[in-house]
């Protein structure tokens, strides 16, 4: 279980040099395609310098900056933009993957950012975020 920030102590000694590190925060760019943006990204840091130790969550910064990058070059919705879309829906998870015939742990998945939505799927999201009335079309008719 990774450890909280708050848990985390305000120094460590490196590993490969031996010298201390500080608990803080550098800006890190990130890219993708054409596109970069500036993160503070948190770890363990050298008095003088920028390569750091990170543990925990410390790189999720950049994976959610990556994320957004994607979904604005790509159309590649970001894990808090499939959130919302599934709110307003007014679907669980579970109801938005068997409704999508993505599965219905693929939503939960979805928005923890541990997988990306397919090239359809990702389509299909952005057309019922235009047209949410679009979803009743995809639920099974009875009779």
């Amino acid at each position: 279980m990774a450890m909280s920030s708050h848990e985390r102590p305000d120094t460590m000694v490196s590993p490969e040099t031996g010298e201390p590190l500080r608990r803080g925060v550098r800006p890190f760019i990130v890219s993708y395609g054409s596109k970069s943006r500036t993160v503070d990204l948190p770890g363990y840091y050298p008095e003088n310098g920028d390569n750091g130790i990170h543990v925990g969550d410390d790189m999720a910064v950049t994976d959610m900056a990556l994320r957004d990058l994607k979904e604005e070059i790509d159309g590649i919705p970001a894990p808090a933009t499939i959130r919302r879309l599934r709110k307003k829906l007014n679907l669980s998870q579970r109801e938005a993957g068997g409704l999508l015939k993505v599965g219905e742990a693929a939503f939960d998945k979805y928005e923890r950012g541990l997988v990306e939505p397919s090239g359809p799927t990702s389509q299909l999201l952005r057309l019922l975020d235009r047209h949410p009335e679009l979803i009743e079309d995809l639920r099974p008719t009875s009779g």
